[in-house]
């Protein structure tokens, strides 16, 4: 199922999930951007479900600027709410402010790049700012952009590094959040390289983004006992 951005008021559904517990915090809301298949998604998604995020963090949209892309359907088949806009021969800045209206209907808290594959301009990036995490099959200090794979098979490495970032307006340039290594030794085909890396992939995305709400949780618990601290009565 493919949705049209809401009319003004009304508020999409949310992803079904089980309710916090008494004084847990809310879950975050994920939006969950692909382009093709979705296999990172899927990861993610499941995750939620029944993996390690699932006390973390719910699916609130899985959104593709392809409305054939597949990893909708999939995303469908596993409940999750979809959205889709076509981006062919819309130019960019245009497209993405549309798509970040129409994302913000949907309150995420983060914005999960999973096989998104446009590079976003301020007009997307600005409304989400820290709060916009890819996944890029290599370390982003030695290779950016597209071909990751083919870059490490071509240059027959020994081992490549799948890297969880932070974006921002620079070509995977952003804070790093996690990274780690696949073993590349023996991998005689680009087959073999993506089957390595992608494997790598599903495990540390979810990792990665459990790790940063739950920082995020920390962070609030010591301002809040910092204010409590701050309007206490003196001794």
């Amino acid at each position: 199922m493919t949705t049209s951005p809401l009319p003004a008021g009304r508020r999409p559904p949310a992803a079904t999930a089980r309710p916090p517990g008494p004084g847990a915090p809310a879950k975050a809301r994920l939006a969950i951007l692909l382009s093709g298949r979705g296999s990172n998604m899927l990861a993610v998604a499941r995750a939620t479900q029944t993996g390690i995020l699932r006390d973390l963090a719910e699916v609130a949209v899985v959104f593709s600027n392809r409305p054939d892309a597949p990893g909708l359907a999939a995303a469908g088949a596993l409940g999750c709410p979809t959205a889709a806009l076509p981006s062919q021969g819309r130019p960019r800045a245009a497209f993405d402010a549309e798509a970040a209206a129409l994302l913000q209907q949907y309150r995420p808290d983060f914005v999960v790049l999973a096989g998104y594959m446009r590079i976003l301009s301020p007009a997307f990036i600005q409304p989400f700012a820290g709060r916009i995490v890819n996944i890029h099959p290599a370390d982003t200090h030695q290779h950016q952009g597209l071909h990751a794979y083919e870059w490490a098979f071509d240059n027959h490495l020994p081992e490549t590094k799948i890297t969880v970032h932070l974006v921002d307006e620079g070509l995977d340039t952003g804070p790093v959040l996690a990274q780690q290594t696949v073993d590349l030794r023996g991998a005689g085909t680009l087959a073999e390289v993506e089957r390595r890396g992608l494997a790598v992939e599903h495990e540390l995305y979810a990792q990665a983004l459990a790790d940063l709400i739950r920082s995020g949780h920390r962070a609030e618990k010591e301002r809040h006992a910092e204010r409590s601290r701050s309007i206490s009565p003196a001794d």
